[in-house]
């Protein structure tokens, strides 16, 4: 018998692909959406409705589901971040998965995991310190954030269910996230590093974070909490200039100044700013092995 999947949103970046490798590995997939009707379903892939924030869901997104893949939540970086907007942050990924709770918590089912996002904004900025799973929380709204997250995901103990979260780096691909972003300037011979460029950077293609959200899946010996990042980090600065030297550029600009970036994106500049030099040896000790662990493998395969 065919398994069951559901996923809370698999409309980003991350949830498109792994809805397509979850399909190849012959799982049927049911996806939580505010409005299903705007995607395609089939056979294998259903969507259902849930509305968070009226705390509405339909109850048959859990029939026959033996695990949940937690991905919803308003983008980090679509908008500036003011008040209402940090709020939308934080409860789009806590009531969310609070609401799916709460229907197991009332409805029989078969549910045994729970899967879910996070993100190494968690320790905050942290400079040259190598950071293991078991290091404590940083200080600022995305560390407050994760910390809010994954406290909510892990709710799901009390249900007596396996839990992973994977706090995932600064996701790579040609399909959206920050690299497209990072490119679009470095194309236009507009590139160069960010502040002081010696912030790290926690780096992981996409391929992947897709291939370690089916691997926790698929291994129940998995569980806890991962970094989920490449095993070599790089700075804003090395990033920046093999970027530039792959796409056939030449950077010639001064670093682009942290006050002026402050300015720009105001309290979000931490996104880009924070350093965050995470180890991934907790993830490869349960036997995961990266396809893309060098910065230029990476890059060159994505725009190959």
């Amino acid at each position: 018998m065919q398994k069951r999947i559901l996923l809370t949103d698999g409309t980003g970046l991350i949830g498109k692909h792994l809805v397509n490798t979850l399909r190849q590995q012959d799982y049927v997939i049911y996806q939580l959406l505010r409005d299903p009707a705007k995607t395609e379903s089939s056979v294998y892939i259903k969507n259902f409705k849930w509305d968070v924030k009226k705390g509405q869901i339909d109850p048959e997104c859990i029939h026959g589901v033996s695990a949940i893949i937690h991905l919803a939540g308003e983008p980090i970086a679509g908008k500036r971040w003011t008040h209402r907007q940090k709020m939308e942050i934080v409860s789009s990924r806590t009531e969310s998965i609070r609401l799916v709770y709460e229907l197991l918590n009332k409805t029989t089912h078969q549910v045994d995991t729970v899967i879910s996002a996070s993100a190494v904004g968690y320790y905050g900025n942290r400079g040259d310190e190598l950071l293991t799973e078991d290091k404590p929380p940083g200080r600022g709204f995305l560390a407050d954030t994760c910390i809010e997250w994954e406290k909510a995901v892990d709710e799901a103990q009390d249900l007596k269910m396996r839990v992973v979260k994977l706090r995932t780096g600064i996701v790579l691909s040609k399909d959206g996230g920050a690299l497209p972003q990072l490119a679009k300037p470095i194309r236009t011979g507009l590139g160069a590093a960010l502040g002081s460029g010696r912030q790290w950077m926690p780096w992981i293609h996409l391929n992947d974070v897709i291939q370690a959200y089916t691997y926790a899946l698929n291994n129940e010996n998995v569980s806890g909490t991962f970094n989920l990042s490449a095993p070599a980090p790089v700075t804003n600065k090395e990033f920046t200039e093999t970027l530039a030297e792959l796409l056939h550029k030449k950077i010639w600009l001064p670093n682009l100044p942290e006050f002026s970036l402050k300015l720009i994106l105001g309290e979000m500049s931490e996104t880009i700013l924070d350093s965050n030099r995470t180890a991934c040896q907790k993830l490869t000790d349960t036997g995961f092995k990266f396809q893309f662990s060098d910065l230029r493998q990476a890059i060159s395969n994505i725009y190959a």
